[in-house]
């Protein structure tokens, strides 16, 4: 048995990629994408037919309808692969506007349903900011699942689970990077790996949490460096691992054994925490990571979904 058939015993196994012509070798269950993950798909020359054929079918019409339609494109061609959700993420411009947030994500969702794909198959993707949040507390009130991501901070997981939330996406790799690249020569590799990882240690703090207080929001490490980041998950929810590393994953037979454990959990002593929107913004605030990869993530996925507009415009 190979360590990704292995792995997916205990947990779901979901392909983070927007390149669907890679997803069936590794039988995900699950896919994510996100504007980076598109644009790079559509850099390729394979997806190049599909990028101008959606932006003449929508020419004419506003830059961002015609990039909701090109997401939705990505979606329904991930969708014919998966057999479960695909997540479509919101622009990231806008995580700062719970209303615009509420409304492009009734327009992402109205785009499949006019494409024959029911709700239970999609996830809205959105930025784990207080108005991300409000937002997707609006939207699952209306049916409308979502995935928050770029979430760094606890307080973020915890206003989440309040908030009814189908989803979150820990980004396990990115706080790795930011607590190596804060220690600088001072890093030992080998005492911060496996379950030291902070990465790691945050997830599981996040699991524990909600499984020790019966929160039913899924949790779904995301954005993994190394193999070893995610054994060290295993019985997370769900992993969203990219091909590379899916690839390595399938080409072991390396065990893997359950780490985190919803029985464990339970008999945990973890305090209960809640937050308003000033205790929420403090807190975050507090978490130097969290405040610096929190933004630094928007800005990044904002500047890839600018440069996917201007690679529609040029066509």
């Amino acid at each position: 048995m190979s360590s990704l058939d292995a792995l997916k015993q205990y947990t779901t196994v979901v392909a983070d990629t927007g390149n669907f012509k890679q997803l069936a070798q590794f039988a995900p269950r699950d896919a994510t994408t996100n504007p980076s993950l598109i644009l790079k798909a559509v850099q390729q020359p394979e997806y190049q037919p599909l990028l101008k054929e959606t932006a003449a079918e929508h020419a004419g019409e506003p830059m961002d309808q015609i990039v909701d339609c090109m997401l939705v494109r990505f979606g329904l061609e991930i969708l014919k692969v998966v057999p479960g959700r695909v997540s479509t993420e919101v622009d990231a411009r806008l995580s700062f506007d719970t209303a615009a947030t509420i409304a492009r994500a009734e327009r992402i969702m109205r785009l499949y349903e006019e494409a024959g794909v029911g709700r239970d198959r999609v996830l809205i993707k959105i930025a784990a900011t207080w108005e991300g949040i409000q937002a997707a507390r609006a939207l699952e009130h209306q049916g409308i699942r979502c995935n928050l991501t770029l979430l760094f901070a606890f307080c973020q997981a915890v206003a989440c689970g309040e908030a009814g939330v189908q989803l979150i996406s820990p980004f396990v790799g990115r706080i790795y990077d930011w607590y190596k690249k804060s220690a600088g020569s001072s890093w030992d590799e080998q005492a911060n790996g496996g379950a030291n990882d902070p990465g790691v240690k945050s997830v599981a703090q996040i699991y524990h949490y909600y499984k020790h207080f019966g929160i039913e929001t899924e949790v779904m490490g995301a954005s993994f460096r190394n193999v070893g980041q995610i054994i060290a998950l295993a019985g997370c929810d769900l992993l969203t691992i990219s091909p590379e590393l899916l690839a390595q994953l399938q080409a072991s037979d390396a065990p893997v054994e359950r780490r985190l454990d919803p029985a464990q959990a339970k008999q945990a002593a973890i305090k209960f925490v809640s937050y308003n929107e000033a205790a929420f913004r403090y807190a975050l605030n507090e978490d130097a990571m969290a405040t610096d990869k929190l933004a630094e993530g928007i800005r990044a996925f904002a500047a890839d979904a600018v440069k996917l507009e201007a690679m529609i415009q040029a066509l």
